[in-house]
């Protein structure tokens, strides 16, 4: 049989034939190729992130990921492995800055065996402490403030063998920055950076700078981002997240924006300050419940108006009951949890009490305690540390024990009632068990039966141990 080729138009052409010919090339050379391709890969520069402080740094660490991987670094997951570490450091109490240095202590043979390594300090501590590290830790290469992310490239490509760039600045806020963020159920985005508050205790306005927002557009667009790349619930971070203010747009403007973008399932903001909590921002609580948590972070650090006054706290406790009563006035089975500092200069144990009396009129749901801390460069390192240590740990421990039973009131009160869960995981002591958040930031145990992360979920609470609610079959 005769096959007229013309007829079946199958005649080549003859860029049809040329490009047969590239195809054939160019898999032949990536064949003979593939075993090379782990050596080019080596060829690239490796870095590693070790993260120590807030969820700021958190974030931190996620943009400064971001910028080097859109430049062809490669995350690793040990600095044994790699030409570039970076520690993103922490300065709000002293022992977060003596795990650094003796994390660095502990790096400095790496930078003993291989002199190209890079060794950076970054973050709250560069920027605090950036002369002492220079004179007792020479061997480290970088020291980069918060506001010094965009040039790490730059920084990494320098000669010289010491940086230092710790310039606060009024403006940058990462805007157009991407983080590279690792699968899960929350991100984090940073909506503010700095604070304008000045406790006399805290160090954040001297190493974070002022007070700067982001624009509800960037945010919005970042958290449209975030939803495209699998998270589901959101956690807003400010230093002090409800004085965000770009141009006149408040916090309740940028909430309601937020509650317009699809996919999201719930929204989380930390830390607020008391000064700028007010009805306006409860009432968005209560209309958009429960896709605005109804869980609030209502610092305290301390009951005693001697204390507040000497903090600079701005509040009195009078006006701080006042406004968990508004509070809960519009979200009654709102969530509230505290920070509170023991043993500030000058804190008598009259003074301690009143603490303890207000601890005991709102029965907070968690609280953060600390012994106090003095920080370098702040108004109360110059009051003294004038409290015992022996009394701190008292304190410390009166108030933990009675925090605990509050914690445990609270969630009893939950037995029987049927709560919306945002499935997070599989729980940590039973592989037939899976855990979740309820919108008031509880954490709940209960049957993995067909549930996977991420699923919005309603069960109905069985029983409460320890900081933890249940939700079993009853047998």
């Amino acid at each position: 049989m005769v096959v007229n080729i013309t007829d079946y138009r199958l005649q080549l052409r003859s860029h049809d034939f040329c490009l047969l010919v590239f195809v054939s090339w160019f898999l032949s050379f990536h064949f003979l190729l593939l075993p090379y391709l782990p050596i080019f890969r080596s060829m690239k520069k490796r870095f590693y992130i070790e993260t120590y402080g807030c969820q700021m740094n958190e974030y931190d660490s996620e943009i400064l990921t971001g910028i080097l991987q859109s430049h062809d670094y490669i995350l690793c997951n040990s600095a044994e492995e790699a030409d570039v570490i970076l520690l993103n450091t922490c300065s709000v109490r002293d022992n977060a800055e003596l795990k650094i240095h003796s994390r660095l202590g502990e790096l400095k043979h790496l930078k003993d065996n291989n002199p190209d390594l890079k060794l950076g300090v970054v973050g709250c501590m560069a920027q605090n402490l950036k002369k002492e590290l220079i004179d007792t830790k020479p061997y480290v290469n970088m020291i980069l403030g918060p506001d010094s992310y965009r040039d790490i490239l730059k920084h990494l490509g320098a000669e010289e063998t010491h940086i230092i760039d710790t310039k606060l600045s009024k403006f940058e806020v990462y805007d157009g920055l991407f983080p590279a963020r690792k699968e899960g159920v929350n991100a984090w985005i940073s909506i503010m950076r700095g604070c304008d508050k000045f406790c006399s205790y805290c160090i954040v306005p001297y190493t974070r700078g002022r007070e700067r927002s982001r624009s509800i557009e960037s945010i919005v667009d970042e958290a449209k981002r975030s939803i495209d790349q699998g998270f589901v619930e959101i956690t807003l971070l400010g230093q002090n997240v409800n004085s965000f203010d770009h141009e006149g747009d408040k916090f309740p403007a940028l909430l309601k924006a937020l509650t317009k973008v699809d996919g999201l399932k719930r929204l989380r903001y930390t830390s607020p300050h008391p000064q700028d909590v007010d009805e306006e921002l409860m009432r968005m609580h209560a209309e958009y419940k429960p896709l605005i948590a109804n869980h609030i972070h209502l610092p305290l650090q301390a009951g005693s108006d001697a204390v507040l006054k000497a903090m600079n706290r701005t509040y009195s406790q009078e006006h701080y009951l006042q406004l968990v009563d508004m509070i809960r006035k519009y979200v009654p089975d709102i969530g509230i949890t505290t920070d509170i500092i023991v043993g500030f200069p000058e804190e008598t144990d009259a003074d301690f009490r009143e603490t303890l009396k207000v601890m005991e009129y709102v029965k907070y749901d968690n609280a953060y305690t600390f012994k106090y801390s003095p920080r370098p460069y702040t108004k109360a390192f110059k009051m003294g540390d004038t409290v015992s240590e022996l009394d701190k740990s008292a304190r410390l421990t009166e108030l933990i024990v009675m925090q605990k039973a509050h914690t445990l009131e609270r969630l009893r009160q939950m037995i029987g009632k049927d709560v919306e869960i945002l499935v997070e995981a599989r729980s940590k002591k039973s592989s037939e068990e899976m855990r979740g958040r309820t919108a008031c930031n509880k954490i709940v145990v209960f049957p993995k039966g067909n549930y996977k992360p991420k699923d919005l979920i309603t069960r109905r609470i069985t029983d409460a141990q320890g900081v933890t609610l249940f939700s079993r079959p009853n047998n």
